[in-house]
């Protein structure tokens, strides 16, 4: 499996790096280009390089697909650390099914990745939310989102998750962040206006992503 990306680099020397699901439309719709050059000239993070990742087929790639994770982690990653001169674990960032695809490879693959911004994720369960069961890859989602849940721990790291309170991602997203911080994950969970849309994951980056660079980006 190819998976393919633009690269932005900041205009300074950077050892680190964000890898975005739907990176051309977190670009096109969400600014995140702008919004990075924003906060690295204004001196609030560490520079960073962004991997604006693209998929042919982000209904089947995202899904909990392990093929795609290891693709990502074992093949695209390593590719992209020898091209920017840097190893450090990344900072994953996904909203829809793409957060759900960066948590699933950060299950995966842990040594691979510092931290995550997960938006509106899809962390689909049968109680809340039955009327996805159509979706072709409903049941690998849940059985996923199943595996998480029974654990008893997990490969902590600094977690953001972001979701609109009129969608309805909203109870599965406030039960994954409830999950995962039982976990040992350093989760900030923020129940931001709106739904699930562009708009609303863009409104969000300030302070959630932010202070989640902080964090991660020390």
């Amino acid at each position: 499996m190819e998976i393919t990306a633009t690269l932005w680099s900041p205009p300074v020397p950077a050892d680190r790096i964000v890898v975005v699901h739907d990176g051309p439309d977190y670009q096109r719709y969400g600014a995140i280009v702008a919004f990075s050059e924003q906060v690295i000239k204004a001196g609030h993070v560490r520079p960073y390089h962004l991997a604006l990742i693209s998929s042919d087929d982000r209904l089947e790639d995202y899904s909990a697909n392990p093929v795609y994770a290891r693709a990502l982690a074992e093949k695209f990653l390593p590719e992209l650390f020898e091209r920017l001169g840097t190893d450090k674990p990344v900072l994953g960032v996904g909203a829809s099914l793409g957060a759900l695809a960066m948590l699933h490879a950060q299950r995966r693959h842990p040594a691979r990745f510092a931290g995550l911004l997960l938006q509106s994720g899809s962390f689909f369960q049968p109680r809340f939310d039955r009327q996805e069961s159509g979706f072709a890859r409903w049941l690998r989602i849940v059985r996923f989102t199943g595996r998480v849940i029974r654990s008893t721990g997990g490969p902590g790291v600094p977690i953001a998750l972001t979701c609109g309170t009129v969608e309805e991602n909203l109870a599965n997203n406030r039960d994954m962040a409830a999950v995962l911080a039982g976990q040992g994950y350093a989760v900030e969970f923020a129940e931001v206006r709106g739904g699930h849309d562009w708009e609303s994951w863009r409104a969000a980056f300030d302070p959630h992503f932010t202070d989640l660079l902080k964090k991660v980006f020390r």
